[in-house]
């Protein structure tokens, strides 16, 4: 009898380990061929334990069959891509919900290339991959990070295709005629019938970022060098910033990263770090803010006077940063980088202040950590996706949007959301008033994705 139950017991201890493996491997085949929530406690508490090293290494050889079918399912819809040309056919649709609210997203191919993540989000030929879009008037404009510009009508969002229209540019035209090597766009913005893009290149002296502009022109862009910012750096790296933004009928903001320059945020003598105003006529600048790293989203709020601003911190950290101009008559506002992040360094140590305001410095709104790998921003105030006022904030690393809703001083975050938008890391993001709907540009197929009210 005794050896009945000792029996009964090894079958049940041995079912329950089989079982446990089974859902351990079943759930680790699904990581592997779906994809997995980089935001998951799950997934950050086993990526602390087990090193990226061996995750790969049990990736390529242990989970063979569904990291094919998963290549597979990816390369598949790359063909499908680039057979529909500029046709810009709709892939895919599903329904979200957001609060209490149904949403249908829309996704739309884009025929631009892809960003590789095999090769690190360090790569230079990822810096090519990052591409933007801008709404104007009916139009909604793109530019690949090699350069290529084209254009779709708004409307087309609310059918199966969008029909791009390609653009011809002087890119690379400017890029042969000075002997330059380009690096990458980082941002494009219209404003009075004008393209502005920031544009990353290398010449003898180094790496820069400058302010290119053309007038509108449905057949030819015709670029021009509207702002040198004269700052040079040695090596490629992806702290750079990059993005445009209106701040009065007379000027435009600009956000330039640290580009991996020691102290450069905190010297007034450098643009690095640094959210700058540019005259649209003489061209004249002047610092706004400093102690920024990597600005990646950028918005200005007229109605209130405020700049807000998102940007990547170290390893963790990724701020939002709100600059009300109102009460910055006098002093330039510091945000800190790189004396204070709630971040840590690559290599593990950590150099930082915690605290910003104790140092000086200006606390950020929100910060996040681990890294969301933060990008462009979107202010939204009572409409269809805010009841009161919002900020939605588009990730890379996490494929995500995140939805805060802030009190009426932007002091404080009074509630917050997320959308999870699986293997879609979003780079790009704006809001159209006449359909009321917001447009998101994710870089891995690449593709456009449209959200509207259901």
């Amino acid at each position: 009898m005794k050896n009945f139950f000792r029996n009964k017991k090894l079958l049940i201890l041995l079912i329950f380990l089989l079982l446990s493996f089974y859902f351990i491997f079943s759930t680790i085949n699904s990581f592997v061929r779906d994809g997995y929530d980089r935001q998951s406690k799950l997934v950050i508490m086993l990526k602390s334990i087990i090193s990226p090293h061996y995750v790969k290494k049990i990736k390529d050889n242990i989970f063979v069959i569904p990291n094919l079918k998963s290549r597979n399912e990816f390369l598949e819809l790359q063909v499908k891509k680039y057979e529909q040309g500029l046709k810009g056919e709709k892939f895919k649709n599903n329904l979200v919900k957001i609060g209490n609210e149904n949403y249908e997203l829309n996704y739309f191919f884009i025929p631009f290339k892809r960003l590789d993540t095999n090769l690190g989000w360090n790569a230079i030929t990822n810096s090519l991959r990052a591409h933007y879009l801008e709404i104007y008037n009916d139009k909604v404009f793109l530019i690949s990070g090699e350069g290529q510009t084209i254009y779709f009508d708004k409307n087309n969002l609310n059918k199966d295709s969008l029909n791009f229209t390609k653009i011809k540019n002087n890119i690379s035209e400017i890029i042969s005629q000075n002997n330059l090597e380009l690096i990458g766009i980082r941002d494009l913005y219209i404003y009075n019938d004008k393209i502005f893009i920031s544009m990353i290149t290398k010449n003898q002296s180094g790496i820069t970022m400058d302010i290119y502009q053309a007038s509108i022109n449905y057949n030819e862009l015709e670029f021009d060098i509207f702002f040198r910012t004269e700052e040079y750096w040695e090596n490629y790296n992806v702290f750079s910033g990059g993005r445009i933004e209106k701040l009065s009928e007379e000027s435009i903001l600009f956000s330039i990263g640290y580009s991996g320059v020691h102290k450069a945020s905190q010297s007034l003598d450098s643009l690095l770090g640094k959210i700058i105003k540019i005259n649209l006529k003489n061209k004249n600048y002047e610092i706004i803010s400093y102690g920024h790293r990597n600005p990646q989203g950028l918005r200005y709020l007229e109605k209130y006077d405020i700049i807000i601003n998102s940007e990547h911190g170290p390893k963790g950290g990724d701020e939002i940063n709100v600059n009300k101009l109102k009460e910055n008559k006098k002093n330039l506002k510091n945000f800190g980088w790189d004396i204070a992040s709630y971040g840590i360094a690559y290599d593990g140590t950590d150099p930082f202040k915690k605290s910003h305001k104790d140092y000086g410095f200006v606390e950020p709104l929100k910060y996040y950590t681990p890294s969301i790998g933060i990008s462009e921003i979107l202010y939204l105030e009572e409409n269809n996706f805010c009841k009161n006022k919002c900020i939605w904030t588009s990730s890379l690393r996490a494929n995500s949007i995140y939805i805060l809703s802030v009190d009426d001083e932007f002091n404080k975050i009074i509630s917050s959301e997320r959308l999870f938008l699986k293997k879609n890391r979003i780079r790009d993001i704006d809001y159209d008033a006449d359909l009321n709907s917001i447009i998101f540009l994710s870089e891995n197929i690449p593709s456009i994705i449209f959200l509207r009210k259901k």
